[in-house]
């Protein structure tokens, strides 16, 4: 039986699963969970500790059709800068609750486009974010940008402001897939961009592709991963397109009979794969990929690989604030997430008051399982005795998962005393391997295709 049909009949092809960059996944919190849940958390920091910071700017010059994101579009900077003052109106509260000696391991703007932000508040939230909590010793500042929204004077800013990593959104350069999903962005204008971030001494550059798009076919993947190569990134993110119009209206604009098929998609991905290796990246989890230089290489080769909202991560602060409309922090004990709507975050803002309306107090179960997904989705493996020992599990439910996963993909895994494995065959059914270990019923119209 060939590969490709023993994928099928497990049911890859057909399964709509979790990407796994939480556990327990969104749809799974509650309202239960308010601004003085986070208050609380934040105050239970260590002092002299390490966090991450995320700050979210949910505006967009214009809406991409592809994107599911929590975005809005202006064409006017007057909304986006009334945002950032309420920002800085939150930074401040933060300030506030924060800890002593607290230090920011790394800092990350999305969005949306921050690089709509002028140069002037793009320098003064910088100063503030740093104000409250500096970097620490190899801490990262990291602002996604778009190379149709960038200039000279924010680049100057951003550098200025101390940015050491930039993640350049590329998706596709086949001019008629750009068309199609909304997203006109030239590869001289993303050379361009990538020139000038290099020229002003930013060391570390990501880059976004997707595979998935409509009418993408294996040449016009070849054809823009070669481009995207020609620009050296240090990490490339090769996301599959998910494509849910029933949750994000703006995909209702895409054709769906122009989308591959989900054996057509996984040929998408093997396409670029192949070339990527070629070129001397390290594969990375399930979709990324870095020079050997790259933290997220070093890590993913010292165990220590993390998976966060954001994707994979070398960050192992055990603590991600997020800030900003619709934004989800991590603690230890949860996740809290902010109002979603930007006009209701900026009455809480006003208000003095923080923005959660949903999240997710970890139980007990939460804390192993979260961990043995994210081994999976990682490392390819989990130890038993990890998971006992640290996390708390119990060795008979354990066993009993261990065994089922065994059992159901059969020569993709590797079952012995003390771990479980997914062989490089069976990579591509790893979140579907994952979702034995999630207990929450699941919705599987709220999940993206499994490939």
């Amino acid at each position: 039986m060939s590969h490709l049909k023993q994928l099928s009949e497990l049911g890859l092809f057909d399964a709509r699963v979790p990407r796994y960059t939480s556990y327990p996944t969104a749809p799974q919190f509650s309202s239960a969970l308010t601004g003085e849940d986070f208050t609380r958390w934040v105050q239970q920091i260590q002092p002299g500790s390490t966090i991450s910071l995320y700050l979210h700017v949910p505006f967009c010059r214009r809406l991409c059709w592809f994107c599911a994101c929590r975005t809005q579009g202006t064409s006017t900077d007057a909304p986006v800068l009334a945002y950032a003052e309420s920002l800085k109106a939150e930074l401040e509260m933060f300030r506030r609750i924060l800890p002593e000696g607290v230090r920011l391991s790394r800092l990350h703007w999305g969005g949306g486009t921050p690089t709509m932000l002028p140069p002037d508040s793009m320098r003064a939230l910088a100063a503030q974010v740093f104000d409250i909590a500096p970097l620490a010793e190899g801490g990262e500042f990291s602002v996604e940008i778009d190379p149709n929204e960038i200039d000279e004077a924010r680049l100057d800013a951003l550098a200025e402001a101390g940015l050491t990593r930039a993640s350049i959104g590329v998706q596709d350069f086949d001019p008629e897939i750009q068309g199609i999903i909304g997203r006109d962005q030239s590869f001289e204008i993303t050379k361009s961009t990538a020139d000038a971030i290099r020229a002003r001494g930013i060391k570390s550059l990501n880059a976004d592709i997707l595979y998935g798009l409509p009418n993408q076919t294996q040449r016009r993947m070849a054809d823009s991963v070669q481009k995207l190569m020609s620009l050296n990134p240090d990490r490339i993110a090769l996301y599959g397109y998910a494509h849910v119009p029933w949750m994000a209206r703006r995909q209702q604009m895409i054709p769906s009979d122009t989308l591959p098929r989900p054996e057509e998609r996984l040929d998408l991905f093997d396409t670029a794969r192949r070339l990527l290796l070629w070129d001397g990246y390290d594969e990375i989890g399930i979709d990324h990929f870095a020079r050997p230089h790259d933290g997220l290489s070093k890590a993913a080769s010292e165990g220590k690989l993390r998976r966060n909202f954001q994707g994979y991560t070398d960050d192992t602060s055990p603590v991600l604030v997020g800030l900003g409309a619709s934004s989800i922090s991590r603690f230890p004990q949860g996740f809290a997430q902010n109002a979603p709507a930007t006009a209701a975050w900026k009455k809480f803002v006003e208000a003095d008051e923080f923005a959660t309306t949903r999240g997710h107090a970890f139980t007990h179960d939460d804390i192993w399982r979260g961990r043995a997904i994210e081994a999976l989705m990682c490392d390819f493996r989990l130890s038993r005795a990890e998971l006992i020992t640290d996390f708390g599990a119990d060795p008979a439910t354990l066993d009993a998962l261990m065994d089922q996963a065994a059992q159901r993909f059969g020569q993709f895994v590797k079952r012995n005393a003390d771990a479980l494995e997914i062989t490089l065959e069976g990579r591509p059914l790893t979140r579907m391997i994952a979702t034995l270990f999630d207990e929450y019923a699941m919705d599987k119209a709220g999940h993206s295709s499994a490939v």
